[in-house]
């Protein structure tokens, strides 16, 4: 288990502490699995620095997509991806 520290800008911060959000879509440039937490660090992208909030959430589940084959390249290119949160 780690800990591993992310920037959140503002809007998105508000809806994961709100309980609304409930999932995070990253470029997969860092390790990490299941039991993990987030330390997700609110930072203001207009002054450029954090603002002090913070949330820690576990990590319950990890899909990275870059092997997965459910599309052709013409239907990415043609429709992008979304993440679907549910409950």
């Amino acid at each position: 288990m780690k800990k591993i520290k992310k920037k959140v800008w503002p809007e998105y911060f508000q809806r994961i502490l709100d309980g609304e959000k409930k999932y995070e879509l990253r470029l997969a440039d860092f390790d990490c699995q299941n039991g993990d937490f987030l330390i997700l660090k609110e930072w203001d992208p207009r002054i450029q620095d954090y603002t002090g909030r913070s949330l820690e959430k576990e990590v319950t589940f990890v899909i990275k997509t870059k092997n997965l084959k459910f599309w052709s390249q013409t239907e990415i290119d043609k429709y992008g991806y979304q993440i679907i949160s549910f409950k």
